[in-house]
């Protein structure tokens, strides 16, 4: 059987006007920027002029990725699509996609089948700009830095111990570690630098997680750029950079309002990466999504031991949120992976590889229910090859902890497909809610990483090289202990080993290095071979995208 590909579902749907979509989401027209008949941003004031109550807030992740796929955003949309189908105010609050993964091998993050966001092809490519905006002020900083030093170096740095590094939204390996400031003395200071993808920037965390303008400001100023021969760090604030950032961030700070194929109001803005940075959409998308709607679904990056966990410790410590309740999306293909069957095998019933993927998934469900305390549902986003048996033990397995399964059929069905599901969160919704935080912020740097690698990973310990605890130190003797910590990890394992699938048990994670991000508010913790600047794989989705001479895109999913 041959199935349409995402992008010719997308091609195919007449789309309403923006001005409809906005219209049904409650949002009047003086709030609105438009960008076309399709895209528009929405003015942040919009939260401080309504007086409407919050709505309930769900959040959707999933189990352990793998090459098979999940489905995340695309539960994700189907489930805002089938929650109005069984009556329901609901809407969308989403990650923009990075060109990287776009180019790459991950593919965009618009949802999939009959369940998706449009216009993909814009959400997948410029979209309204937010992205550039962010490229642009992380690297004016790091153009008045180097001028800083060329003019003198006036505040001292250390050209050995420079933190800021330049960004672009692509995969790009070459440009990892670079020399730069070379030929001559009117080049530049000669020095080593890098770039990270601009999703990895701080200044992408920044604007997810500020409030306002003022916020913003004071944010950008207080990122580290650097520190002196004595150690002192410098901030964008003492390079008097912070009001220029601002002002080329000044329009991507504001929302993106779009809309699912079934006309669902959506909003996506921000895009860090749940593997390096914090991995949820901002906080002002999130925040005026419940204003205006009684459901407001969102998700976090990855597995709940990457995004969600931060999305709970960082993202609602900072902005005040509770979830209502909790998706975890998984598949039986996937939980086969866990299981060691390799892929070409996935479509082939096996309840014994699934006996031995399932603990991936129960670990997940008790991190959420016993950790954070919170109510959840698993989502089975099913595939064709997908047997009565498998699913029957999934169902067994999850009821032994107290938690229902729901079919998941968005992908072909569309909100149709996620009524089932929408009716369980809708249920989960209205029960009790107990949310706690995994660790307190007035403990250490040392206890806060030790209580995520044991109670999310379920490690036996976590292990700080000697520069990691020269780097903890340093940040607790500077002010910086009480602050969250953000994970870097690799995705595809509870471990900081990407080998180690399904439920590991005894091994331990090495923090290899230390980073405050001063502005955003955490301190992230690098494991493993994690990267912030990831690379093409031999053969890139690149290849596959063309245009035609009308204008039409092809081979983007």
């Amino acid at each position: 059987m041959s199935y349409k590909t995402d992008i010719e579902i997308a091609q195919e749907t007449k789309m309403q006007n923006i001005r409809e979509v906005a219209r049904s989401a409650g949002v009047e027209e003086t709030y609105l920027e438009l960008y076309g008949n399709y895209k528009a941003k929405i003015d942040y004031n919009l939260l401080n002029e309504t007086d409407r109550p919050d709505g309930k807030l769900v959040l959707v992740t999933a189990i352990t990725p793998t090459p098979a796929g999940e489905g995340k955003t695309t539960t994700t949309v189907g489930l805002t699509d089938g929650l109005r189908k069984i009556g329901k105010k609901a809407g969308l609050a989403l990650r923009e996609p990075s060109l990287g993964p776009v180019f790459g091998v991950k593919g965009g993050a618009a949802g999939g089948g009959y369940a998706q966001v449009v216009p993909m092809e814009d959400i997948n490519l410029h979209f309204t700009g937010d992205f550039h905006a962010i490229g642009a002020a992380n690297n004016l900083l790091a153009a008045m830095l180097d001028n800083h030093i060329y003019q003198g170096n006036e505040l001292q740095l250390d050209c050995r111990r420079i933190t800021w590094r330049r960004c672009v939204d692509m995969n790009d390996r070459q440009l990892r570690y670079i020399a730069c400031g070379l030929g001559g003395r009117t080049n530049g200071v000669p020095r080593e630098d890098g770039y990270d993808i601009t999703v990895a920037s701080e200044i992408m965390a920044v604007l997810c997680l500020s409030k306002d303008i003022e916020d913003l400001k004071a944010r950008l100023s207080r990122m580290i750029v650097g520190y002196t021969r004595d150690e002192k760090p410098v901030t964008a604030g003492d390079l008097k950079a912070a009001g220029a950032m601002a002002a080329l961030l000044k329009d991507a700070l504001k929302p993106n309002l779009v809309q699912t194929l079934e006309h669902t109001p959506a909003f996506i803005h921000g895009g860090p990466f749940a593997n390096i940075a914090h991995g949820c959409n901002s906080i002002t998308a999130t925040k005026m999504a419940l204003k205006l709607f009684d459901y407001a679904v969102t998700e976090a990056g990855f597995g709940a031991d990457l995004g969600a966990e931060k999305f709970l410790d960082i993202k609602c410590r900072m902005a005040g949120l509770k979830p209502s309740a909790v998706v975890i999306v998984a598949t039986v293909r996937a939980l086969k992976h866990h299981g060691g069957v390799e892929k070409a095998k996935l479509g082939e019933k096996n309840l014994e590889a699934l006996t031995r993927g399932l603990p991936n998934l129960l670990q997940h469900v008790e991190n959420i229910t016993t950790v954070f305390k919170l109510p959840c549902v698993v989502a089975i986003n099913r595939f064709p090859t997908d047997t009565e048996e498998e699913l029957s033990l999934i169902e067994e397995k999850c009821r032994g902890l107290g938690v229902n399964v729901a079919l998941s059929e968005v992908w072909g069905k569309g909100g149709e497909g996620g009524e089932a599901l929408a009716k369980e969160v809708v249920r989960l919704c209205e029960g009790p809610n107990d949310f706690t935080y995994c660790y307190d912020l007035d403990q250490p740097i040392g206890e806060k990483l030790d209580a995520i690698v044991k109670k999310i990973y379920r490690g036996d310990e976590v292990e700080l090289t000697q520069n990691a605890k020269k780097q903890a130190e340093q940040l607790e003797k500077l002010g910086f202990g009480k602050l969250p910590i953000c994970m870097a990890k690799t995705q595809y394992s509870f471990s900081d080993n990407p080998a180690l699938l399904g439920a590991p048990k005894g091994f331990k994670v090495t923090v290899r290095n230390l980073k405050v991000s001063a502005g955003a508010g955490f301190i992230v913790a690098l494991t493993g071979d994690i990267m912030t600047m990831p690379g093409l794989p031999k053969v890139p989705a690149a290849e596959k995208i063309d245009v035609d001479a009308s204008g039409k895109i092809s081979g983007l999913f």
